[in-house]
């Protein structure tokens, strides 16, 4: 069978699409919850949900090897889960606990899992850029390079496209031939403005073409489309150091954050993103093609929601950060003398070194 995006599945192992489907299933059941545990002041801060970004989400982590490292924006609870993260570490850092992934202290926008080689979502627009050039920079300097050689993926909104450390890195990639792709994540919305009204050229995989980049736009809806296209250029980064821009081209279910009730889109665009959902599309694929069925399905939906729920459970089982701890990861190594509170502070304890 052919998706109507092109994509041939008869010739694709079925256990792959259904673990496709499965991984794509826990990342709505998981930022569902989110969705709703911010709404009950369970989480803090700022919230960005991949919902309506499943395939993309998959697609993209499917192209990685287990070496690889993966540099993501502060939207990357599903990169998280996808890349092999516990959904109740990554649900309890969401609630600030200690046994979140990075120990309650970051929250939302800053999951960091060294043993997946997550390397940080970044609350920072392009904060991110910068660091995975120099990670590409260490591996080439390393001189690693050939099919099992690690690669760098490095994700970015539509709008960070339009930032200096964009260019930048793309042109010290470009120059020292780095190990690297760029992954533009377009969901067509930078925060609530489109991107035709504020990037010139709004072919986002063109602007690589400055530092002689090749680029690449792929519907963000076909979760093979996006791992054929991400580990071709993945696999190309390794053996030749050449870097890469690719563009994924999704649609935001939600608004830009949790609060946002995105009331600049127009009816008639809530219900095209609607019809478009990845989720059930790729559902009705894989059904279609016989490789699942409305039980097995619903079954993997089941099994979503109560993997969620045990996040849940555990989250809050997991302890707060206690105030001991407050200037706790500070430094690498604490230097002699290193303050530890507020003088005459009576919760951190009046200011001890």
């Amino acid at each position: 069978m052919t998706d109507p995006a092109g994509t041939d599945m008869t010739r694709e192992d079925p256990a792959i699409l259904r673990e496709y489907y499965r991984q794509m299933a826990l990342i709505r059941a998981f930022e569902l919850r989110a969705a709703e545990m911010y709404s009950r002041a369970r989480i803090g801060g700022y919230c960005h949900l991949n919902l309506g970004e499943e395939a993309t989400v998959t697609g993209l982590t499917a192209a990685l090897k287990p070496e690889d490292y993966l540099f993501a924006t502060y939207r990357e609870h599903g990169y998280a889960l996808a890349r092999g993260a516990d959904p109740g570490r990554v649900m309890a850092e969401l609630f600030g606990r200690t046994d979140g992934l990075s120990g309650g202290r970051g929250g939302s926008m800053h999951l960091f899992d060294r043993e997946n080689r997550l390397l940080g979502g970044y609350g920072i627009v392009g904060g991110q850029i910068p660091l995975a050039t120099g990670a590409a920079f260490a591996l080439a300097y390393k001189g690693e390079r050939g099919p099992d050689a690690p690669a760098v993926m490095c994700l970015l909104g539509d709008g960070t496209t339009n930032i200096g450390a964009f260019h930048e890195s793309l042109n010290l990639a470009a120059l020292w031939h780095l190990p690297v792709v760029y992954v533009i994540v377009n969901n067509q919305l930078g925060m609530g403005t489109p991107v035709e009204a504020a990037s010139a050229e709004p072919d986002l995989w063109k602007r690589g073409c400055a530092y002689r980049i090749p680029g690449q736009r792929v519907d963000g809806n076909d979760v093979l489309a996006v791992r054929d296209a991400a580990r071709a250029a993945l696999d190309r980064a390794r053996t030749q150091r050449r870097p890469a821009l690719l563009e994924t081209v999704s649609y935001r279910l939600r608004g830009h954050s949790v609060v946002d009730p995105a009331r600049y889109r127009t009816a008639e665009d809530t219900e095209r993103v609607r019809r478009e959902d990845p989720l059930p599309a790729f559902r009705g694929h894989l059904i279609a093609a016989g490789v699942l069925d409305d039980e097995a399905a619903a079954r993997i939906g089941a099994e979503a929601d109560k993997a969620v729920a045990a996040a849940v459970d555990f989250a809050d089982a997991s302890p707060a950060p206690g105030v001991s701890a407050l200037f706790d990861c500070v430094y690498a190594s604490p230097p002699p003398g290193m303050y530890r509170g507020l003088p005459g502070d009576p919760v951190t304890g009046g200011g001890q070194a």
